[in-house]
């Protein structure tokens, strides 16, 4: 039987880790993607932005932005080829509260430092959404420990390092993580479902 999947991401700058587990918390697929073209900066609020005139950053972030949203698409459509009618959702990390404009974005000290990453995630979100997939937001500090209690281990480390063993590479920090995320990901909706079942 056909067991439900979650894609644990973690992002970085035009790039991400995707591992999906299914619903016992076995891994079922990992691989690092692109996020935006090549020739396109990957941190143009951060970088590049910071160096042209207004009109002229803000421009650059939204293509930059489309290319993220495009490849966001291919990165999903990529997994969902190789688990069929398994994908149930994503989970990624939480995004900070952003000023409303782009050019706000670039001219904020703050803002800047983070606008990229959330540019990204927003474009997985908006693709997971556009498939009928949930989006599970984490919190990289608490997501290992309620993953942890998901499968029923007290190191999560030592969980880990089997796993590696087992698979071999790659399997890095951002492997971990986006395992981590997928586990409680599923844990979270598992308790969204029983909670319903109770009220019914």
């Amino acid at each position: 039987m056909s067991r439900a999947a979650i894609i644990g991401i973690s992002d970085h700058g035009g790039w991400a880790v995707l591992v999906t587990a299914d619903d016992e918390g076995r891994l079922l697929d990992r691989r690092r993607v692109e996020l935006v073209d090549e020739g396109l900066p990957k941190i143009p609020h951060h970088s590049e932005g910071q160096r042209l005139p207004i009109a002229e950053a803000v421009e650059l972030v939204e293509r930059v932005r489309a290319s993220a949203e495009r490849h966001a698409g291919l990165v999903l459509d990529a997994v969902e080829t190789a688990l069929p009618g398994r994908i149930r959702g994503i989970a990624l990390r939480q995004c900070p509260e952003l000023p409303p404009t782009i050019a706000e974005r670039i001219t904020n000290y703050r803002a800047s430092n983070v606008a990229d990453w959330v540019m990204y995630r927003r474009a997985l979100a908006a693709a997971a959404e556009a498939r009928g997939w949930s989006v599970h937001w984490y919190d990289s500090r608490k997501a290992p420990a309620i993953a942890a209690k998901a499968l029923g281990v007290e190191n999560l480390d030592d969980h880990f390092a089997q796993l590696r063993r087992s698979i071999g590479p790659p399997w890095g920090q951002d492997h971990r993580m986006a395992m981590a995320a997928a586990v409680a990901a599923i844990l979270e909706g598992d308790a969204i479902r029983q909670s319903g079942r109770a009220r019914g």
